[in-house]
């Protein structure tokens, strides 16, 4: 079997590449990160420590693109908020490809709790 296979199975490398790819597909269909979260959260238990920092990764760039949505949508009454969505968007897509080169390389995220790139 490949490695990049894509597999639902949580101890497996291919449930944190299906993670990721939902993340992706969630900047069409919205709904798709949450699936993808899910699998995030049932996935740390019983993983490797390789594959806990890409879960904690993926959690985390759950509920910061959430947070900078939220304060992004409030603020679209002033110019800024558009800017701040405009960065969460790049900020994701940044996080998530990163993540995803890292797992394919077999390697750690380095600081899953990251506010940064």
């Amino acid at each position: 079997m490949s490695d990049q296979q894509i597999s639902i199975d949580p101890g497996e490398k291919g449930n944190a590449n299906l993670v990721y790819i939902l993340y992706l597909v969630s900047l069409v269909i919205g709904i798709t990160s949450i699936f993808g979260v899910i699998l995030a959260y049932t996935g740390k238990s019983g993983a490797s420590p390789t594959m806990v920092s890409h879960y904690n990764n993926q959690i985390n760039i759950f509920w910061k693109a959430l947070l900078y949505v939220i304060i992004g949508a409030v603020l679209t009454i002033i110019l800024i908020g558009v800017i701040i969505l405009l960065a969460a968007v790049v900020w994701y897509i940044v996080r998530t490809i990163k993540g995803m080169q890292a797992l394919s390389a077999d390697q750690p995220i380095e600081d899953p709790g990251s506010w940064g790139f």
